[in-house]
């Protein structure tokens, strides 16, 4: 039997949500709730990595699909999201990247707070991390929750695209975590959230070892709704479960850690958001803010596929090398983000142009595309789906940026290096301008790292101040990808594992917790 009534409730179980209820719990006098609408993770597709794709479409997926896309010849794309305990975590490729330097500083510029610039989030991830590679001090950390160690034994493949990049001046690092992200960028094998050969979601690490304490309950297949206000405070949340409406109440805080598309959705739903939409869905104002459900920003990507001389092996769930590089030196960010896969991987679009039975995809992306897009309402109840316009490559010059990325991908993977894996370039192959318009536009799929759409800041657009909490109302914060001023450089997955660090030290500091340990602030 579940209690109604909680301290604290955490909505959604995916990486920040899962950091935020784990931490709270920690001070055993408070009790958490945390509401998941997936599942158990105790499935091979989730434990095992090399089974990642087969979560893709099943049950643990929320399958989102983008609305129909002119500047990508009329597409839909789809949009997969973690819907089981640990989220993006418990699907995605295991990546473990912190971001670039200068991302965190804008953090701290947008937000007005030094607490979410890169050195004092260097030292957040010095507590997050169980390291396993060589000792760096200054950038990394031992004996925190979460288990990092570079791919193990990394195929042929990616270390020839590592040693590819290298040949044409992009500099080789052991890492991808430390020096690399404080300048150009570089090439350098995956850190990855793999122990053991099986998955170590953020659920599991954080919030795993947990589940014994009474003070902390977590509750699987449950959706919520909307939340619950007496006057601008927030006091609770309503679910669904089993078909049945539900209530949940709590007496601090309500935290939204629903992700990209479904915290700025209950928000809407909540009457919070724009006013002209929620008026026209017949939903009450409580609180007009424009900023919900605008910015969208998402990663995109082009797949460019060799075939292999021979057959390879897959390990490691199939991602083991990376490459950011800043294509102008004055740029803050690396704007070129791409990530090795060891089998082809084709658009649905691009498929029946022919993909060989045994390759290699390299992704070539937009590491800070200029493409911005919303999340808006179909309907006013929790069953109307929401309306995902990515708006993927509507900015003239991301179409740029993908000539430059998809030609660099080009130029390596017929690179000499491979000339013992590789037997050709599948796609795209040499094209005309147009022809290379068309592939980018039919190629063009998800890094699945949807954020920004309740953005953290200080101008009108702005949803959360620097501390989570949601303007206007009281007793709510959002801590998830969505409260990213704009993406970070790479997989958002440890990003929001910081998210969700900062959002508990700010709570338990506001709530005089007695398991809260400040972190340093530099400068």
């Amino acid at each position: 039997m579940m209690n109604e009534h909680y301290d604290f409730i955490v909505c959604g179980a995916g990486p920040a949500g899962s950091v935020i209820a784990a931490r709270l719990a920690e001070d055993k006098q408070v009790n958490v709730l945390l509401i998941e609408a997936g599942g158990t993770d105790e499935v091979p597709e989730v434990m095992t990595p090399a089974q990642w794709p087969l979560n893709l479409g099943s049950e643990r997926d929320w399958a989102f699909v983008a609305q129909p896309n002119a500047h990508l010849n009329g597409r839909s794309i789809p949009l997969n999201m973690g819907k089981v305990l640990g989220g993006g975590s418990s699907i995605n490729v295991m990546v473990w990247a912190r971001g670039h330097k200068n991302d965190w500083n804008y953090f701290a510029e947008a937000s007005g707070d030094p607490a979410w610039g890169y050195e004092s989030v260097l030292e957040i991830y010095r507590r997050i991390e169980n390291w396993q590679g060589a000792s760096d001090p200054v950038r990394r950390g031992t004996g925190g929750p979460v288990y990092v160690e570079s791919a193990a034994n990394p195929q042929p493949i990616a270390q020839s695209m590592v040693e590819a990049a290298n040949s044409m001046g992009i500099p080789r690092f052991e890492s991808p975590n430390g020096e690399m992200m404080e300048g150009r960028g570089g090439a350098a094998i995956n850190d990855l959230i793999i122990r053991n050969g099986r998955r170590s979601s953020i659920f599991r690490s954080y919030v795993y070892p947990l589940l014994n304490q009474p003070n902390l309950s977590v509750l699987t297949h449950t959706i919520v709704s909307k939340l619950i206000f007496d006057g601008k405070s927030v006091i609770g949340v309503e679910v669904i479960q089993d078909g049945r409406r539900n209530h949940y109440y709590a007496s601090e805080e309500v935290i939204l850690s629903l992700g990209a598309i479904n915290t700025p959705k209950v928000l809407l739903q909540s009457g919070i958001g724009p006013e002209e939409e929620l008026r026209r869905h017949g939903i009450p104002v409580v609180q007009h803010l424009p900023g919900v459900g605008q910015n969208h920003q998402d990663h995109v990507s082009f797949g460019c596929i060799f075939e292999y001389r021979e057959p390879q092996k897959i390990s490691n769930g199939g991602s083991e090398a990376t490459l950011y590089w800043t294509s102008d030196p004055n740029l803050k960010q690396p704007d070129m983000f791409h990530c090795q896969v060891e089998f082809p991987v084709p658009s649905a679009d691009t498929a029946h142009l022919g993909v060989p039975e045994h390759g290699w995809t390299m992704f070539a992306g937009l590491s800070h595309p200029k493409s911005r897009g919303t999340v808006r309402l179909s309907g006013p109840d929790v069953n109307d789906p929401v309306l995902i316009n990515a708006n993927t490559l509507s900015h003239p010059d991301d179409l740029k940026a993908a000539f430059s990325n998809i030609e660099l991908c080009r130029d390596l993977g017929n690179s000499s290096v491979f000339e013992k894996l590789v037997k050709r370039e599948a796609l795209p192959g040499k094209l005309g301008r147009s022809e290379m318009e068309n592939f980018a536009r039919n190629a063009a799929v998800t890094y699945w790292h949807q954020s920004c759409t309740a953005k953290m800041g200080q101008d009108s657009m702005s949803v959360v101040d620097g501390n989570l909490k949601v303007y206007g109302i009281n007793k709510l914060r959002v801590a998830d990808a969505s409260i990213m001023p704009e993406i970070t450089s790479g997989n958002t997955m440890a990003p929001c594992v910081v998210i969700g660090e900062r959002a508990a030290d700010i709570i338990k500091q506001a709530h005089r917790m007695t398991s809260y340990q400040a972190v340093k602030v530099a400068g």
